[in-house]
């Protein structure tokens, strides 16, 4: 009898650990499957309307450098890859939740040094100026008196404020949830210029009807990096010895490849050595 009770007792145990299995978090802050596998999971927020480092593909999948980047990054690891499409108002929010582990879309790590933990920056940025080819605007005195578009909480926003001396000639900076609305709007004319990071403003000419030019003086330089919650020091060192060690091999510049027909401009590789 209390040898059958024992066995009992034993399965009752048994039973509980398995209840008990399922996903837990890593202290890196990668989400861990719990089992003998011990698999990560690396998720990436990203805006699906930023191209070419974000955005839906004509499938349905989400594709872009970035994306691509973040995957060949997990592969190495042999971790798992999961892409977060967000509202980049709240991408701060997303992160600090756990619902995201990392913010990898052209996310400028100028000006915001001391927010985030950060890998190496990897591309070269400028934030420049997209109008009407027959505006009869060609350069950043043209634009007194202007509306100019730029995505909402974006490095783009941040730069017009930072330049004060355009920003106060401007009649209004018009803040949109993304750039797909921005252009129709520059086409329709309810706004005059677009303020946009570089390979944006290259894809969105390229997708869209009618002739635009880019001014040539850019309104900042910048550049882009991952950016991980403030403290989480071993997810980011995994992550950039595998970036770094893609920069030398030569795998960042094939995937950059791939991306030039949508904005994606492969001198802005900062991280390969010339």
């Amino acid at each position: 009898m209390k040898k059958l009770a024992c066995m009992m007792l034993a399965l009752v145990m048994a039973l509980a650990l398995v209840a008990c299995g399922g996903t837990k978090t890593d202290e890196g802050g990668a989400k861990t499957d719990a089992g003998d596998s011990e698999t990560k999971t690396l998720i990436v927020g990203f805006d699906a309307e930023f191209p070419p480092y974000g955005f839906v593909a004509e499938d349905g999948s989400y594709d872009g450098f970035d994306l691509a980047m973040a995957k060949e990054v997990c592969d190495r690891l042999g971790w798992e890859f999961k892409a977060v499409p967000i509202d980049w108002d709240f991408k701060d929010n997303e992160l600090s939740a756990g619902n995201i582990n990392c913010i990898w879309n052209g996310f400028t790590y100028t000006g915001r040094e001391n927010d985030y933990t950060w890998s190496d920056p990897y591309v070269d940025n400028q934030i420049v100026i997209v109008v009407k080819a027959d505006s009869g605007i060609a350069s950043f005195a043209d634009l007194a008196g202007k509306k100019v578009m730029a995505q909402a909480a974006s490095s783009a926003v941040d730069a017009l404020n930072d330049n004060t001396d355009l920003k106060d000639t401007l009649s209004e900076v018009v803040e949109l949830s993304d750039y797909n609305l921005g252009f129709m709007e520059l086409k329709q004319g309810t706004v005059d210029a677009v303020a946009a990071d570089l390979g944006v403003a290259k894809y969105q000419i390229s997708s869209n009807d009618g002739s635009y030019v880019i001014l040539e003086e850019p309104v900042s330089s910048e550049q882009y990096a991952v950016g991980f919650l403030k403290g989480n020091t071993e997810l980011r060192d995994a992550v950039n010895e595998q970036l770094i060690a893609m920069a030398k091999d030569g795998t960042m510049l094939s995937i950059a490849e791939k991306y030039v027909d949508a904005g994606l401009v492969l001198e802005n590789l900062c991280l390969i050595e010339s």
